[in-house]
């Protein structure tokens, strides 16, 4: 269900990473849970409010551990492993329903929030990492 994202050139990539160091990585782990953070934001604008259970259950972890029955909206990973990796979810056992509010059943129509906002976001999140990466490696270019 998960979108994957693949990486050109990674091994040219993990040698530029690996000389950052982690004052970089940190701003790059910034940006990445900013861009989490717009889209839950917009997820939980956009989810049926009834008993409140499912706005709560939707959220964001690093790594790829979410709770039991939660659905994944994304998950970016990165070459350097668990630390810069982001699950962005719904649902959990008290909300098991989020699927079926996403796609819909027999008896009710879909009320899509989900994917929604994810592809709505996607962009954005994207330009923002890449500014960070961008922005740390001119400055550790600069000796900083």
């Amino acid at each position: 269900m998960a979108r994957r994202s693949t990486i050109l050139n990674r091994a040219r990539l993990q040698r530029k990473l690996d000389r950052l160091p982690a004052t970089a990585k940190s701003a790059i782990k910034g940006a990445m849970a900013e861009a989490a953070d717009d889209i839950v934001r917009m997820m939980k604008s956009l989810v049926p409010e009834d008993s409140g259970a499912l706005k709560e259950s939707i959220g964001w972890t690093w790594g790829k551990d979410v709770p039991k029955g939660a659905v994944i909206a994304a998950v970016v990973k990165s070459a350097l492993g668990n630390d810069l990796t982001i699950t962005v979810y719904a649902g959990s056992d008290e909300a098991f329903w989020a699927r079926w509010v996403e796609f819909g059943t027999v008896k009710m129509p879909a009320q899509p929030y989900f994917y929604v906002s994810y592809r709505a976001n996607r962009k954005a999140a994207k330009r923002k990492i890449r500014k960070a990466t961008r922005d740390a490696a001119r400055k550790v270019a600069k000796g900083g």
